[in-house]
């Protein structure tokens, strides 16, 4: 039988009697409203320090959703193994990248930025390259800020900045959370990723005390859930119990058709348009709009 919607105040449609995988509610979010003007760019940082939770995947196939709803948006591959770039298919060898333009405040930033497949999507690349750039800013004045110098410069061209984090709370992501207005936590739906979030949330905070003030957590998105296994259940609960509103209510499923999309270096939105996976994704971008974490 099919449960009755019911259209809230808020623009959200409840679907009654339904309760999603956070065990609240399900909604369906309104559909962003087309942008009058663009920019100053909203800066979101994607970070945890454990690898292999999301963090590249969903910066893909937000920055495309986000770009597909009207956005123009930069995404930043921060991370020397490069996944981001590849996944998206644009050169990362023989072009500037992002370590160019952290080592040289003379360059301009539009020498790094290659246009993708997605209309009104673009991304700066990394290679290998990046692993130095540690040792290199470790003695420059304001090291923690030089990442916010870069975007700085280009914020004023986009909606929507993501910066793709290394697996690490090193100085290159100290300097992600140093330029971020907000940070999207992707958290893979297993119990010893939830170990690492409490750390994480610290060091947001001290960067919050001593370098951003306005940082602000945007959200814990749960990622790689399976709703056939107790486990993913019980630690997606824990997480609503710990976090509350926190974390969002889209949930991101695991399923094969990611690899495939990476390989084929291209958005899972695009890749196989109506597979769960891309309206899952479609449904994140329009819950950040909608909770103001993105424009």
């Amino acid at each position: 039988m099919t449960t009755p919607q019911h259209d809230q105040a808020d623009g959200t449609v409840t679907l009654e009697s339904e309760l999603g995988p956070t065990g609240r509610p399900r909604r369906d979010f309104p559909e962003p409203e087309p942008l009058a003007s663009h920019g100053p760019a909203r800066i979101i940082a994607l970070c945890n320090q454990k690898g292999g939770v999301g963090k590249t995947t969903t910066t893909i196939n937000l920055g495309a959703t986000l770009a597909d709803y009207g956005r123009r948006v930069l995404a930043i591959d921060f991370d020397p193994q490069g996944a981001l770039s590849a996944g998206l298919a644009v050169r990362t060898h023989d072009v500037p990248t992002i370590y160019d333009l952290l080592l040289s405040n003379k360059m301009p930033v539009a020498d790094a930025i290659q246009h993708t497949n997605v209309a009104g999507l673009d991304v700066i690349p990394a290679n290998i390259d990046l692993s130095a750039a540690e040792v290199h800013l470790v003695s420059e004045v304001a090291r923690e800020q030089i990442l916010a110098g870069v975007l700085r410069r280009v914020a004023g061209d986009y909606d929507v900045i993501l910066i793709d984090c290394q697996p690490s709370l090193g100085l290159l992501t100290v300097n992600a959370l140093t330029a971020s207005h907000g940070v999207l936590i992707p958290l893979e739906c297993e119990y010893f990723a939830l170990r690492g979030v409490a750390l994480l949330i610290e060091t947001i905070d001290k960067v919050r005390d001593r370098l951003n003030p306005a940082i602000k957590l945007d959200g814990i998105l749960a990622t790689m859930f399976d709703s056939r296994t107790l486990h993913s259940r019980e630690v997606l609960e824990r997480v609503v119990e710990a976090f509350g509103d926190t974390v969002l209510e889209t949930v991101i499923s695991r399923t094969v058709k990611f690899p495939d999309a990476t390989v084929s270096g291209t958005p899972i939105t695009e890749f196989a348009p109506e597979h769960p996976a891309a309206n899952a994704y479609r449904q994140l971008a329009r819950e950040l709009v909608f909770r103001g974490a993105a424009a």
